[in-house]
């Protein structure tokens, strides 16, 4: 069975940023990476366990997407009962680790 994925509005906000960030709209490039990486999250609607807990909070997940030193990571919640995926967060990979106030 399929989970919803959510985007939270934090997440939300992220991807925003970052669409800003990597100039998005004025690179093909840019655009094509940042279309792969929402592409990519919302891929957590099957299997949304097969990605490894975060190292900050074990109920939490992350999927890392892109390639180094571009690395993202994609802080998520799979809530079971509701078949739900919650996308939380988005940040690059190398930044250091984030607390509850940076997913709020």
């Amino acid at each position: 069975m399929a989970y919803l994925v959510r985007i939270t509005p934090r997440a939300k906000r992220d991807l925003a940023h970052l669409f800003r960030d990597v100039r998005a709209e004025h690179s093909e490039a840019a655009l094509s990476w940042y279309k792969g990486l929402l592409d990519a999250a919302l891929t957590l609607e099957k299997l949304p366990n097969r990605c490894p807990p975060t190292s900050e909070d074990p109920r939490l997940r992350q999927m890392l997407y892109g390639n180094k030193p571009h690395v993202y990571r994609v802080i998520y919640r799979v809530l079971e009962r509701e078949k739900r995926v919650n996308v939380l967060h988005i940040r690059h990979g190398a930044r250091r680790d984030f607390k509850a106030s940076d997913i709020a």
